[in-house]
């Protein structure tokens, strides 16, 4: 059996001599990457904080003290020192283990988190609650209390909630430790003054000059004499090792490190003196991101979180899946760019993951990567609107949320025409429940002046993005899966968009059965599902294009025919395009009882395949092709003719 094997608990972990962890964390790189080559999921983040997860768990009982992570995706050793080695084999399905922490799953889990910058907060929370029921530790009235850790890392520090996380941090009177797993990278490489600051940061001199230099700072600090007070309750280890003048001084924290974040022996020894501090306090840590694999040590980036992949010898191959929606966005942006030279460019933090790499290459002066901040991208994208520019914003769909409070304020009332490429829209497969898009058209739909349009295929995205180049009229977007491009329609003519109007993707069928309404990719599955009913019923397949303006004269046509209409879309039903449909048939007073909308559900759809959630939440071809012949069904046993009551359902 391994040392792995062994462990069911953290309990069993602190059994363990100091001398075995290394071996410890050979297997948990090992098993690690073995799973993610197989399944995909995050790699070099989970690579790079092996050691640090054993130190932390080896020090502190987190069946009793708390640990909440920011970000969520460097949990897997965590996880696997928690009893969840046997889910590894199902990583990011319905019944194995989940890639970001998942309360459902274990008690160590204390929230699911997907988005940076929250960890802190969180903590704050959870160390304030503690005090106030009496149950933080405190060395003299509650050696048995709760201590709080919150983990931190890949650049989320830059992050303006972990800002404001640490200025409330800083006013705490109890037991606190921000771990700062700093590996010099974000998804990407970080960006910005502070990631600067990082970079020129190293380890400091000698002991006695630390001390004079601890002094020095705690004058001056805000609170400083609580901190001058706790500098004398330090470990030898811990003074020796302030680091004069640190950023986060300033916040009222003292700030311990960096320190190397691959020695255990030095972890253990720097957390347990920690442990022992009644100050908030920051532990700098220096991790190698992709941490013990040559090819993701190489290339953190590429192996943050790819697909399965297959080493042989000195090479890798990751697993193609054929050409993605992010690089056909890419690449017509670039086309934009080419021909417009107004056209600018952003993403936050997300470079690779929205194709935006080889927008850099290709236009450096034109386009940023803002770091993790996806607010701010959105303010300086409407900079960049009033100056006289036409902004592309490329953000994952789930990430514009953050910018909502942006979208609105400096862009819609402003009337400026910023232009958002909403990436891994809809229904993300393997990450979840935390990174599904599924309320842009709701969020988008409420602001005056909104354009809101989905893409089908690549020339379908690429016609979008022509249109939004020439939109100037107000806040603009267009959206699109995490998937493969279709070539269902490669021998058909993509019309140029205008505003409002829908696009018949099938003949026209006056005398149809059903009317298939689809609003983004949803369309190409309803294509599959005509070709699985040909032989029962005649239908009229239409990509909508539009959630906003909708298409009303087509509504309404679509309506007063008496023939079932079913909408279709990667997106909740709450607020989504079903429900543009419902609100513009009021508008006109016309019968809605033959709608039907099919789209994701009023509660959670965990991490499986994409193909498992589609097919999940009805919005796969048979779920839709299901649909259409209960729909038809209903038309036939109250409208139809005689001739057409040999249709099942």
């Amino acid at each position: 059996m391994s040392i792995l094997e062994s462990i069911a608990s953290p309990a069993d972990l602190r059994r363990l001599p100091v001398e075995r962890l290394p071996e410890l964390a050979a297997e948990m790189r090992t098993v690690i990457c073995d799973q993610v080559s197989r399944t995909g999921g995050h790699l070099a983040p989970n690579l790079g904080v092996v050691e640090l997860t054993i130190a932390l768990h080896y020090v502190f009982d987190f069946a009793h003290d708390r640990l909440l992570f920011d970000v969520g995706h460097q949990c897997y050793p965590h996880k696997l020192l928690t009893g969840r080695l046997p889910m590894l084999a199902s990583l990011r399905t319905r019944k194995g283990m989940s890639g970001f922490p998942a309360p459902a799953e274990s008690p160590y889990d204390l929230f699911s988190v997907g988005h940076a910058g929250t960890g802190i907060s969180t903590a704050v929370g959870m160390a304030r609650g503690d005090s106030l029921l009496d149950e933080a530790w405190n060395p003299k009235t509650n050696p048995d209390g709760r201590r709080v850790v919150t983990l931190i890392g890949d650049a989320s520090i830059v992050n303006g909630v972990a800002m404001e996380g640490l200025n409330n941090a800083g006013t705490l009177t109890r037991q606190f430790l921000i771990v700062l797993n700093d590996n010099g990278m974000s998804i990407s490489h970080p960006q910005g003054a502070l990631s600067q600051y990082f970079d020129r940061l190293r380890l400091s001199h000698l002991y006695a000059d630390f001390k004079r230099g601890a002094h020095r700072v705690l004058k001056h600090v805000p609170g400083g004499s609580l901190l001058e007070e706790a500098y004398h309750k330090m470990g030898e280890a811990t003074k020796a090792m302030i680091a004069e003048g640190a950023w986060f001084e300033h916040f009222g924290l003292v700030t311990v490190g960096p320190i190397d974040g691959h020695n255990i022996p030095s972890l253990i020894e720097f957390l347990a003196e920690a442990r022992e501090f009644d100050r908030p306090m920051v532990l700098h840590v220096k991790t190698v991101k992709g941490k013990g694999f040559d090819f993701s040590e190489g290339d953190a980036t590429a192996f943050h979180s790819p697909k399965p992949f297959t080493v042989e010898g000195c090479s890798v191959e990751v697993r193609s899946s054929g050409r993605s929606f992010t690089t056909a966005a890419a690449d017509a942006l670039i086309d934009a760019m080419d021909r417009d030279e107004k056209v600018v460019a952003c993403t936050a933090a997300m470079p690779e993951g929205t194709g935006l790499d080889a927008v850099i290459k290709r236009f450096p002066d034109r386009t940023w990567d803002t770091g993790i901040c996806e607010s701010h991208a959105m303010d300086m994208m409407a900079g960049l609107a009033k100056a006289g520019l036409k902004p592309f914003f490329a953000v994952y769909c789930t990430f514009l949320q953050r910018a909502f409070d942006q979208a609105f304020q400096e862009v819609s009332l402003q009337e400026l025409p910023v232009r958002l490429l909403l990436d891994r829209a809809g229904l993300v497969g393997g990450d979840g429940a935390l990174h599904h898009g599924f309320c842009d058209v709701a969020l988008l739909r409420t602001l005056p002046g909104s354009c809101v349009m989905a893409a089908i295929d690549e020339p379908s995205l690429r016609a979008a993005v022509e249109f939004m180049r020439a939109y100037e009229d107000g806040l603009s977007s267009v959206r699109y899966p995490r998937d493969s491009v279709s070539d269902v329609l490669v021998d058909k003519h993509c019309p140029a968009f205008e505003l409002g109007r829908a696009r018949l993707l099938t003949e026209e069928q006056r005398d149809a059965d059903a009317v298939v309404l689809a609003f983004g990719t949803p369309a190409i599955a309803a294509l599959e599902a005509v070709q699985m009913l040909r032989e029962e019923y005649t239908i009229e397949v239409y990509d909508a294009r539009f959630a906003k303006p909708i298409d009303a004269a087509l509504v309404r046509s679509l309506l007063t025919r008496d023939t079932p209409v079913i909408t279709v879309e990667d997106h909740s039903l709450i607020g989504g395009f079903g429900a543009a449909v419902l609100e513009t048939a009021q508008e006109f007073s016309l019968d809605t009882s033959r709608v039907t909308r099919l789209g994701l559900p009023d509660s959670w759809i965990h991490q499986d395949p994409r193909a498992s959630q589609l097919a999940e939440a009805g919005i796969d071809a048979r779920g839709i092709a299901r649909a259409i012949r209960l729909a038809a069904a209903a038309a036939d046993d109250q409208f139809a003719p005689p001739h057409k009551a040999e249709h099942q359902v």
